[in-house]
């Protein structure tokens, strides 16, 4: 029986979890066929983090989002699973019945009274540890499908000043004006935060028509607004790009890059590998994890798991190895960690088991590798 494609409404619906800038994944069903999961996987998604911020900035406005959650068919509690995905039509219906419950068009700008690093996952604490916001918000347009991929990001010098330019594409559905506006105020609040003072931008593009209320604009951007551009954009003067930030870290900048830059590596590529990674890292302080219950926070069987895994030249052990492995390398990097801290992180019961999966790993003692990469 050939499949059908999905109606508008069912994509919706689908939830989905840990998605790719390339491709994304709904939870398929424990019958789900490969084309059926196929005819999910170029759905345009919003991380877990930027989709906690618009609820809780909805809430602000004393939206019940826990009700309009189980209205769209999604599930709030996966607002907490830091790999969980959200598909972008869902969020757009979310910020639709926002605007239509609350009366609020401007209702997007209240993503400023939310501002965290958190918001925008690791590219978010990437841009913070900059030396500069220019180096950040280069970061950042690196990054951003980390965030959501249904946009485009970038960083431009013009005569006025830097422009951070964003076009959202939506999905099935056209993107409504609040997802952009949200982001713009996002960004121009995160400036504040991390500067420790109030940043006014040169001028301020938004894509949208000039409501009839410009009032909530004028208030919060202080700066003069061009409505209709072509793009939405702030635009911002050269000397507050360009000056030192108070938060920067170049060790942190690096190590935030490499965090970014292999999430997006195994996004584009090992998909399943690199969900079930992110899985056994949750789940290993808490004992070694079991494939049964890997399989199952990624809604599938235990067999179609194993499956995917060898299809991308890896087994559910392997995995478990090469995954305590890497986190074992990064903790002993962290001198205020003890032995016995970074055992029971890594889901030994018994720390000799760590101590022999060590040898077998580097030939030598956590002890001695940790006093070789000092003196190294």
């Amino acid at each position: 029986m050939p499949v059908m494609p999905l109606s508008l409404a069912e994509r919706a619906r689908r939830p989905v979890t840990m998605g790719a800038n390339v491709v994304s994944f709904g939870y398929p069903s424990q019958g789900a066929t490969d084309s059926e999961q196929e005819d999910v996987s170029m759905e345009k998604t919003t991380s877990s983090s930027w989709a906690m911020g618009i609820v809780k900035s909805l809430e602000m406005d004393g939206l019940d989002c826990q009700a309009l959650f189980k209205e769209l068919g999604l599930v709030y509690a996966d607002l907490e699973n830091p790999d969980a995905r959200f598909p972008q039509d869902s969020m757009t219906r979310l910020w639709q019945r926002a605007v239509e419950l609350s009366g609020n068009p401007a209702v997007g700008l209240n993503m400023a009274r939310v501002v965290r690093p958190a918001s925008f996952s690791v590219a978010g604490y990437a841009l913070m540890s900059s030396r500069t916001l220019k180096e950040g918000f280069e970061r950042l347009v690196r990054y951003q499908r980390i965030i959501a991929d249904s946009a485009d990001l970038s960083f431009r010098l013009l005569p006025e000043g830097y422009a951070l330019i964003l076009t959202v594409h939506g999905d099935l559905l056209p993107p409504t004006r609040q997802s952009a506006e949200a982001s713009l105020a996002f960004a121009l609040a995160f400036c504040g935060w991390l500067t420790g003072r109030p940043l006014h931008p040169h001028h301020v593009l938004i894509q949208g028509d000039q409501p009839k209320n410009v009032e909530p604009y004028k208030k919060f951007f202080h700066a003069p607004l061009t409505f209709n551009a072509p793009y939405d954009a702030l635009v911002f003067n050269r000397a507050d790009m360009e000056a030192p930030l108070p938060t920067a870290d170049e060790a942190m900048a690096r190590l935030h890059d490499r965090f970014a830059g292999e999430f997006l590596a195994r996004f584009a590529s090992n998909r399943v590998t690199h969900q079930a990674r992110q899985v056994l890292c949750r789940l290993l302080p808490q004992g070694e994890p079991k494939r049964e219950a890997v399989a199952q926070s990624l809604h599938l069987s235990q067999r179609t798991l194993q499956r995917r895994l060898q299809e991308e030249g890896t087994s559910f052990q392997t995995l478990l190895d090469d995954t305590r492995r890497e986190l074992a390398e990064q903790y002993l990097a962290q001198p205020q960690m003890t032995l016995l801290e970074i055992a029971y992180l890594l889901g030994f019961a018994d720390p000799s088991n760590f101590f022999r999966a060590f040898r077998r790993w580097f030939d030598e003692t956590p002890g001695e590798y940790r006093e070789r990469k000092a003196i190294g």
